[in-house]
């Protein structure tokens, strides 16, 4: 119970970032503002790194070294990544609502099984369900009038592709590397590459203190402490407890959108609203099948793996 506390509490500070980042898009552009809430998510993870290391020194279990090839490499690659999905999301939600943002990017989690196709992953029938609610759902929710998606709505759904692919290499990185060192690595590399593409930005120091407690909230609260009590709940939490209750940040984010920035869907929005979040809870009820596995419950599960 304690562990899916947790986890909906890290739903919630997930889905209201998204208010803050399009609270912060009103004053600096995207790349200013990940470059800066990264370093800040970064570093709040690094006294819950020194916790960890010195409990498995106590404990007489090895310790995962900085110069590791697994988490340098693995970190950069992942930084790339999670840089490339987090400033489509970013860019998008400056021409979308919060509530669409966080409903569309929570698609990633029936895109994860279908992208494992191509490393020969073999999604179950839930999967195939899920992702056709989902997919009738998208439409409900971004097309509006005439066969077209809205800009910001096309570029968060690339984004959720990317946080798919994401959540894939995280899966083949973390069994061997520390997950948290991991994350700080990829999480400063992020930082850095937004940080590179500042100069196509023009910042001041009056629109940086204005945007900083929408940028605080997304470090502090969505990337650090979000990041941190997902590990620590997911320690004693069943693989789909966690994949449920975190897929209720798309909500969070409608609720916060409403609450906070006034933002209203139609009925014809909210009934995607509902297929989609139907299909991703439809596509959590059975595991993935590998290669040459004998049932869809076995830890081959690309969930699982994303989990563990």
């Amino acid at each position: 119970m304690r562990s899916d506390l947790l986890l909906l509490l890290t739903a919630i500070i997930w889905g209201f970032a998204f208010v803050s980042q399009r609270l912060g898009m009103e004053h600096v552009g995207p790349f200013t503002f990940n470059a800066v809430r990264f370093v800040i998510g970064g570093l709040v993870l690094l006294p819950f790194i020194w916790l960890l290391d010195r409990q498995r020194g106590r404990e007489g279990r090895p310790l995962v070294p900085w110069r590791s090839r697994t988490l340098l490499r693995g970190g950069a690659a992942a930084g790339a990544v999670l840089f490339s999905a987090a400033t489509l999301q970013q860019m998008g939600l400056a021409y979308t609502t919060a509530g669409k943002g966080g409903f569309i990017t929570s698609l990633y989690v029936v895109l994860v099984p279908l992208l494992g196709l191509a490393i020969g992953y073999r999604p179950t029938a839930a999967t195939w369900i899920g992702a056709i609610l989902a997919t009738v759902g998208l439409y409900f929710l971004t097309m509006q009038g005439s066969f077209h998606m809205q800009w910001g709505d096309l570029l968060v759904l690339m984004g959720a592709f990317l946080w798919a692919a994401h959540m894939l290499l995280l899966g083949r990185l973390s069994p061997g590397a520390d997950p948290v060192k991991l994350a700080f690595v990829q999480f400063m590399v992020c930082a850095a590459l937004s940080a590179a593409a500042l100069l196509t930005e023009t910042i001041s120091a009056a629109d940086l203190r204005l945007a900083m407690g929408a940028i605080l909230f997304a470090g502090v609260l969505s990337v650090g402490v979000g990041y941190t009590l997902q590990v620590i709940a997911q320690r004693h939490a069943p693989p789909a407890d966690v994949a449920i209750i975190l897929s209720l940040e798309a909500v969070f984010a409608v609720v916060g959108g409403w609450l906070l920035l006034g933002e209203q869907l139609s009925p014809r929005g909210l009934l995607g609203c509902a297929l989609m979040l139907a299909g991703i809870l439809i596509s959590q009820r059975e595991g993935i099948e590998e290669p040459g596995s004998k049932g869809a419950g076995e830890q081959g599960s690309i969930q699982q793996a994303t989990n563990d």
